[in-house]
């Protein structure tokens, strides 16, 4: 990951990211990030579809990809973009001209890659939850863990032989983590 210097709007950044790729805005700054790899790629859609399946089914709310940008603060612009999202039906999204969203989704999920470094997954944890999300999922594919962060400090760590559930966010949901390491 690397990091441009001096400060940038959020539209220039749109305008940026559209051009370089994979990228987050964060205090003004940009940070290039590095193409995620393939064992992040079969986790992430592993547990995108699931996610997705459930939520259409029974009509929870959208499940959100691909990288979708949230202003999490416009002042200095921040924006971020979790592996998956969750927002639930019923509320009320708002979109910047850019296309980014400015409501904060019920969920943010990271899987981490080889390169990601602990104090910048933190740093993103802790934005997220500011921002107003009602959890964060990190998961670890090397030590084959999900960890649940949640707005008042408390954070749990599941391993595979666990269930993840969707709690109150996505009512029902449940996911044993090992098949998400499969």
């Amino acid at each position: 990951m690397t990091s441009t210097t001096g400060k940038v709007t959020i539209e220039a950044f749109a305008d940026y990211a559209a051009r370089h790729g994979r990228c987050e805005l964060v205090n003004g700054e940009i940070r290039d990030m590095t193409p995620a790899g393939m064992r992040h790629g079969q986790i992430t859609a592993r547990l995108t579809s699931r996610l997705d399946s459930f939520a259409e089914r029974h009509q929870l709310g959208d499940v959100l990809t691909g990288k979708t940008g949230f202003i999490l603060e416009p002042d200095p612009p921040t924006v971020r973009a979790p592996d998956v999202a969750f927002i639930a039906a019923g509320t009320p999204t708002r979109e910047h001209p850019t296309g980014f969203g400015q409501t904060p989704p019920d969920l943010c999920i990271e899987v981490l890659s080889p390169n990601d470094r602990a104090g910048e997954v933190a740093a993103k944890t802790r934005d997220w939850l500011r921002f107003g999300v009602r959890q964060v999922w990190i998961v670890d594919p090397q030590t084959r863990t999900v960890t649940i962060h949640h707005p008042d400090g408390h954070a749990q760590t599941l391993n595979e032989d666990q269930t993840l559930t969707g709690e109150d966010i996505l009512p029902g949901f449940e996911l044993r983590i090992a098949e998400l390491f499969k």
